[in-house]
């Protein structure tokens, strides 16, 4: 029997990776990319300068004759400043590091740079239109062109009138409010940390950081956290005296900081339970019950609103906080679970073995092994429970009625119910300053976004 001779195994470079040069097809995508965009703003372009052609003009619209040739000219402008700039970086990067730049990348990665700024602009301009809004006190969210302005600004009415602002929308919010002397004390206490947390931040991104700032941060984040929770749980409906509903919306503020607080420690401890046990103990129906929980998660809630109202009318829970704290955290199991479960399968089981080897028992493996080592998932799983029940609108509509249960999201509600009575200003004002809260999480423990969100990804 003749043995066939086998071809030798190509022989690789360390670590396995071969390097190969893009095709042209991959080095022209971008600029193929480019050139699209560039021929669909032209066609565009000639198409609304031909509808707008023969018909009236606006008196709300501050009309530019061949205003789209005067942007497609602007970008092809800034497009030639941009190309010399590139050429003159190539030349000086070149001259410095010795080596040959590509023209192509520079520019276009200043082409990117370019595009990526005016969608900032775009997608900012909306956020400081409201806030502007929210210091006009003269209800209105639009500002209509004013022609004879030399400022393209107001004339084109992408500025509402600066000299009419106030703060006028606010004091409306804060009307009525009694604050009783231990509230202001909290709030100084809260104040002072919140300004500690500030400078200690700033004082690590500048790269000032040490165990004792790290330390003192810490303490002073749960003095703040303490002092806010004191106020939200003893704050009650007596404090707001004012006429309308505006009086109400730091109750509503309220209402909203103690449902999502809740909702976020009820998911900490439903979903690091289920999670540990989806990840470590082996029992009969478990794989079929994590598939049940993809499936459920492909449904919106707002399909289950008949069967939660209905339950929540059973239960005699219609109208509270308890109920509403309910529906949210068990819309939030089934996430959250597979979160922590791929959180603990990332964890070396053999620390719980050793643990269990010493005398622990499952559970107490769980509380003094596992979960010391869990802190930035569970912040996640807190934060992302909290702004989602923030946000929530649906559910607290629909389960929540008078104006001292609303939550924020109701309450802004109530603003633009009115057909002609529609509170625009205070509207503006009412959900900037809701905002806040949501703003200094997310900016205060975005790492643990970041983090939470690929926890798991690697396997010990």
């Amino acid at each position: 029997m003749t043995s066939i001779p086998q071809k030798p195994a190509p022989s690789l470079p360390p670590g396995g990776y071969v390097h190969r040069e893009p095709s042209a097809l991959r080095r022209a995508a971008p600029w193929i990319v480019v050139a699209a965009l560039v021929i669909g703003f032209i066609v565009l372009g000639a198409a609304l300068s031909r509808n707008m052609q023969g018909r009236p003009k606006s008196f709300t619209i501050y009309f530019v004759e061949r205003g789209w040739v005067r942007f497609l000219l602007f970008l092809l402008a800034a497009s030639g400043v941009l190309a010399l700039l590139s050429l003159a970086g190539q030349k000086i990067g070149e001259a410095r590091t010795g080596r040959k730049i590509s023209y192509a990348a520079v520019l276009g990665d200043q082409l990117t740079h370019l595009f990526l700024i005016l969608v900032v602009l775009v997608a900012v301009y909306p956020l400081l239109y409201v806030v502007i809004a929210a210091f006009d006190p003269r209800n209105s969210l639009f500002a209509f062109p004013d022609f004879s302005n030399p400022n393209i600004l107001y004339r084109t009415g992408l500025l509402p009138n600066l000299q009419v602002l106030s703060l006028e929308n606010y004091g409306r919010l804060f009307e009525g409010l009694t604050v009783p002397g231990w509230q202001i004390v909290l709030a100084v206490i809260g104040g002072a940390a919140l300004a500690v947390v500030l400078i200690l931040a700033l004082m690590t991104r500048l790269g000032r950081d040490s165990v004792g700032l790290t330390r003192t941060r810490t303490w002073a984040l749960r003095v703040l956290v303490a002092a806010l929770a004191v106020i939200v749980l003893f704050m009650t409906p007596a404090q707001f005296t004012g006429q309308g509903n505006e009086s109400k919306f730091l109750l509503s503020v309220r209402n909203t900081l103690f449902v999502s607080g809740l909702t976020g420690l009820l998911a900490i401890l439903l979903s690091t339970t289920a999670g540990y046990a989806m990840a470590r103990l082996r029992f009969p129906g478990r794989f079929q019950m994590l598939l049940f929980f993809i499936f459920i998660q492909m449904f919106p809630v707002f399909l289950a609103l008949v069967a939660v109202y209905t339950l929540m009318v059973i239960l005699g829970l219609t109208n509270t906080f308890t109920g509403l704290i309910l529906a949210y955290s068990g819309g939030a199991i089934a996430f959250n679970t597979w979160i922590f479960k791929g959180y603990v399968e990332s964890l070396p089981e053999s620390l719980e073995e050793a643990a269990m080897v010493d005398g622990a028992t499952r559970w107490q493996t769980f509380l003094r092994v596992v979960l010391p080592l869990s802190g930035g998932i569970l912040v996640f799983i807190f934060l992302n429970q909290f702004i989602g029940t923030y946000a929530e609108f649906i559910l607290a509509n629909v389960l929540l009625t008078g104006v001292e249960k609303w939550t924020v999201g109701v309450m802004l509600l109530s603003f633009t119910s009115g057909q002609f009575s529609t509170k625009w200003g205070i509207f503006a004002a009412a959900a900037t300053l809701g905002a806040l809260p949501i703003v200094a999480l997310f900016y205060g423990f975005q790492q643990f976004f970041v983090g939470g969100t690929v926890a798991g990804g690697v396997k010990e």
